[in-house]
C-alpha cells in the first residue's frame, strides 16, 4: 500500500487520456489525490477517471483543447467552482511533429506551438494565479510555511538536444523547460513549486500520433512501425515517468531528466554541445 503523500490533494492533469498523463493521474490517485483528468478526447479522460476510482480515488473528466485560451479559461473556472483551487497541476498534453523544418507549414507550427507551448502557458498561468491568490489569502505569518501548490510541466529530453527531424517538437520543449525555470523563480515566494520533467524515449503510444508533414500514408506507416519497434526495445513505460513526477513534487525538484538518454543528453548539452549539433544532422525522419 503506497504512502498517502497527497491525501486530500486536488490534482489537475491535462493530456490525461493516455500515456504519461494517464499514468501520472493514476500515480497521484494511488497516493491519495482526487484527480481532474482533462483531455481533448473525453472518452479517454473518462477511462482514466474510472481507473482512478478503481484505486479508491475520486475524480472528474473534462474535455478541453489546451491550445484554446478561452476554453482553458472556462476549464480553470469550472475546476475552481466545482472543486476548489488545485494543489497540483500537471501540464502533460502534447503533440509530436516529425520531419524536416522546410516541410513544416505555418499551420503545422501553429498546431505544435498551440498544444506543446500555449497549453503549458495556459495551464500554468490560470492555475498558478489561483494558487498564488490562495496563498495570499492566508495569514501573513503562519506558524509554519504552507504548501502553496506545485506545477509540473512535461517537457522532453528533446529540450536539451537539437534535431533535424523534430525541429518544432524540440523548439517547443526547450521553451517549456525555460518557461518552467522562469516560473519557478517567480512563484517561489508563494511557496509554489514548479518542475520541468524531461523524459527520453517512453513506450507511450506517442509514435502512432506523430505527424510527419509532407509524408504520404505509406511513408507515415513505415515511420510509425520503425519508431514503435525501437520504443518497444527501449521498454520504458509511462508509469516509470509518473513515479519520477510524484517524487519530484514531494522533493520540489526543479528539473528532472528521466531515464538514461534524458540524463545523458542533459549532461552532454552542458559539457559538449558541439557533439549534439553533430548528432542533430543525423536524426532519422520519415521520407515521403
Amino acid at each position: 500500500m503506497p504512502l498517502a503523500h497527497f491525501d486530500g490533494a486536488l490534482a489537475v492533469i491535462t493530456g490525461a487520456g493516455s500515456g504519461i498523463g494517464r499514468a501520472t493521474a493514476l500515480a497521484l490517485a494511488e497516493n491519495g489525490a482526487t484527480v481532474v483528468a482533462a483531455d481533448s478526447d473525453l472518452a479517454s479522460a473518462e477511462r482514466t477517471v474510472a481507473l482512478a476510482e478503481a484505486l479508491g480515488a475520486k475524480g472528474a473528466a473534462h474535455r478541453v483543447d489546451v491550445a484554446d485560451g478561452a476554453a482553458m479559461e472556462a476549464f480553470a473556472a469550472e475546476v475552481k467552482d466545482a472543486h476548489r483551487t488545485p494543489d497540483i497541476v500537471v501540464n502533460s498534453a502534447e503533440v509530436v511533429m516529425v520531419g524536416p523544418f522546410l516541410k513544416h507549414s505555418a499551420e503545422d507550427w501553429e498546431r505544435v506551438i498551440g498544444v506543446n507551448l500555449w497549453g503549458v502557458i495556459h495551464g500554468s498561468r490560470l492555475f498558478g494565479a489561483q494558487m498564488r491568490a490562495r496563498v495570499a489569502a492566508l495569514p501573513a505569518k503562519p506558524e509554519k510555511p504552507n504548501f502553496g501548490g506545485h506545477i509540473v510541466n512535461v517537457a522532453s529530453a528533446s529540450a536539451f538536444a537539437p534535431s533535424s527531424a523534430r525541429p518544432a517538437y524540440c523548439t517547443t520543449k526547450a521553451a517549456v523547460l525555460m518557461l518552467s525555470e522562469c516560473l519557478r523563480a517567480e512563484l517561489a515566494s508563494s511557496r509554489i513549486g514548479v518542475t520541468a520533467v524531461c523524459p527520453g524515449f517512453v513506450t507511450a503510444g506517442i509514435a502512432r500520433r506523430a505527424v510527419p508533414p509532407g509524408a504520404d500514408e505509406e511513408a507515415r506507416a513505415r515511420f510509425v512501425a520503425r519508431a514503435e519497434r525501437l520504443l518497444r526495445l527501449r521498454d520504458h513505460p509511462p508509469e516509470r515517468v509518473a513515479d519520477q513526477i510524484v517524487r519530484a513534487i514531494i522533493r520540489n525538484r526543479p528539473v528532472v531528466a528521466v531515464n538514461a538518454e534524458g540524463k545523458a543528453l542533459r549532461a552532454v548539452s552542458r559539457t559538449a554541445p558541439p557533439l549534439l549539433r553533430l548528432l542533430a544532422r543525423h536524426s532519422p525522419a520519415p521520407q515521403s
